[in-house]
């Protein structure tokens, strides 16, 4: 298989709206920039512990300018994400092990982790649901295509060691890139890596690995 030796890993979790804007884009330009996309769900808690950042949540100036931010950015992506009046206190670290346990499972490549983060994304930012809830996340793990008993697998082994340990060491594989917030994007060039934080480096990004950045929708026409 041609490889264009472009790799560009994304560090993300469902916690975070603005990973789910750079999730879309980068799948949208996955085969128009022929990168090698390595989705990498990670714990937004530990990487905010890690690093000695704070929740943005705790932050009264960037809580109110999140609202505003995110109706724009919705718009922009074309992403249905809409800020909730007021923001979970409820950890991401379960939902972010379900993800991890999809991708320990997963027998197709990574659609199956696309389709759950997707979900997930969905319920917790546009119809606003508790995606902490064994309930609410067969329901995501349903409607992203699981069957019944895929689900209630993953479910168990989202609870194993294995799956602790695998998410916890994917969390410290970024926090060793300097890893501050989520997304954190690494792209590796020809033997160089860069890092990019956030949704909006896409052009910066695409500078680096040699392609042009064509807005959020490379292939719709523009008027």
């Amino acid at each position: 298989m041609f490889s264009s030796g472009k790799v560009v890993k994304l560090y993300y979790d469902v916690a975070s709206p603005y990973s789910w804007l750079a999730f879309e884009v980068l799948f949208r330009y996955r085969n128009v920039w022929n990168i090698d996309l390595k989705l990498k769900p990670a714990y937004l808690g530990g990487v905010i512990n890690g690093s000695g950042n704070r929740p943005p949540g705790l932050i009264p100036n960037k809580l109110l300018y999140m609202a505003s931010d995110l109706k724009l950015l919705s718009e922009y992506f074309e992403v249905p994400m809409f800020k909730p009046a007021t923001l979970s206190d409820k950890d991401s670290l379960i939902p972010m092990r379900f993800v991890t346990a999809v991708a320990e499972k997963d027998k197709k490549g990574d659609m199956l982790v696309e389709r759950v983060s997707r979900e997930l994304w969905k319920r917790m930012w546009n119809t606003h649901q508790d995606i902490t809830l064994p309930a609410s996340l067969t329901e995501a793990g349903l409607k992203a295509g699981l069957s019944t008993n895929e689900v209630e697998e993953i479910l168990t082994l989202t609870k194993s060691q294995p799956i602790k340990d695998k998410l916890k060491s994917v969390t410290l594989e970024a926090l060793e890139y300097k890893c501050f917030g989520l997304p954190f994007i690494v792209c590796h060039v020809n033997g160089k890596a860069e890092v990019f934080f956030g949704s909006d480096r896409f052009e910066l990004m695409a500078y680096f690995i040699g392609e042009k950045w064509m807005g959020p929708h490379p292939t719709k026409p523009t008027m």
